[in-house]
C-alpha cells in the first residue's frame, strides 16, 4: 500500500494548510481525530478487497496453474485531494460529506496479466455475497478521449469492528499489463499541469493507447492458441 497519512499529527499539518493557520486547535483537534479515524476504517476496507483478490489468484493457480494477477496496489486519499474534491462539488469540509459523497477515497489497482482476467476476476469478486456494486464505469469497452482503458468498479465491503460491522466503499480498477504501462508513462507525461499539449501531442498518446491495445488482442489470441494446441496435445497423448 502506498505512503498515506497514518496518525493525528500528520492530519493536523495536512489539514492545517486547508483551512488555515488561524484554525483553533480544538477545532483542529477533533476534526483531525474523526478524519483520521474514518481513514483507518477505508485502510480495512483496502485490507479486505485486496484479500479477496488475493484468494481468487490462488485459486487460479490452484486449478489453471497460472496466477492472473501481476500486482495489486492500493492507496488512500491524501487531505489534500479529497479538499479538492469537495470543493468540486461544492462542498463544505466535513466528515458527513466526505463519506457521503466521494467513493474513491480508498482505492485499490489490479494489474492483470491478459485481458480475460479483467472481466473473470470482476465477475468471481462482484457474485461474492458481501460485495455490493454500486458504480461500474468500463472504460476498457468505451475509453476515454484520450485513449485510457481500464474497468472501473466501486463497490461497498463489509469491515468487521469489535462492535459493530460498517460498510466503506472501494474503488478498484483493472488493468492489463499494457493499459498500465500506458497510464502510468501519460501520467509522468502530463505531471506538469500548466503545460499546454498540443493536438500532435495528443493524437500520439492516444495512437500509443492504440497500439497498447491491439497488444493486448494479439497476446489474448496467442493465449488461446496456446491452450487449443495443449489441449489437442493431451487429447491425443491420453
Amino acid at each position: 500500500m502506498s505512503k498515506e497519512v497514518q496518525n493525528d499529527e500528520d492530519v493536523k499539518s495536512a489539514l492545517r494548510q486547508i483551512f488555515g493557520e488561524d484554525v483553533s486547535p480544538e477545532t483542529l483537534k477533533n476534526y483531525a481525530h474523526k478524519y483520521a479515524e474514518l481513514m483507518a476504517y477505508y485502510r480495512c476496507a483496502l485490507m479486505e478487497v485486496e484479500t479477496k483478490f488475493n484468494v481468487l489468484d490462488e485459486e487460479f493457480s490452484l486449478q489453471f496453474d497460472r496466477n492472473p494477477i501481476e500486482s495489486i496496489k492500493g492507496r488512500i486519499k491524501r487531505p489534500e485531494s479529497i479538499h479538492k474534491k469537495l470543493l468540486k462539488y461544492g462542498l463544505d469540509i466535513s466528515i458527513e460529506n466526505i463519506k457521503n459523497n466521494i467513493n474513491d477515497i480508498a482505492g485499490i489497482r489490479v494489474v492483470c496479466s491478459f485481458l480475460d482476467d479483467v472481466y473473470v476476476l470482476a465477475d468471481a469478486l462482484l457474485k461474492q455475497d458481501d460485495i455490493t456494486l454500486i458504480e461500474k464505469k468500463d472504460y476498457i469497452k468505451n475509453p476515454k478521449e484520450n485513449g485510457y482503458r481500464s474497468l472501473h468498479l466501486i463497490v461497498g465491503v463489509p469491515i468487521f469492528l469489535a462492535h459493530e460491522k460498517r460498510i466503506m466503499n472501494v474503488e478498484i480498477q483493472l488493468r492489463t499489463i499494457a493499459m498500465d504501462f500506458w497510464a502510468s508513462l501519460e501520467h509522468q507525461l502530463r505531471y506538469k499541469k500548466d503545460f499546454v499539449y498540443t493536438d500532435e501531442m495528443l493524437r500520439e498518446l492516444k495512437e500509443c493507447a492504440e497500439t497498447s491495445s491491439e497488444l493486448d488482442l494479439r497476446m489474448e489470441n496467442l493465449r488461446h492458441k496456446v491452450r487449443s494446441s495443449l489441449d489437442s496435445y493431451n487429447r491425443i497423448h491420453s
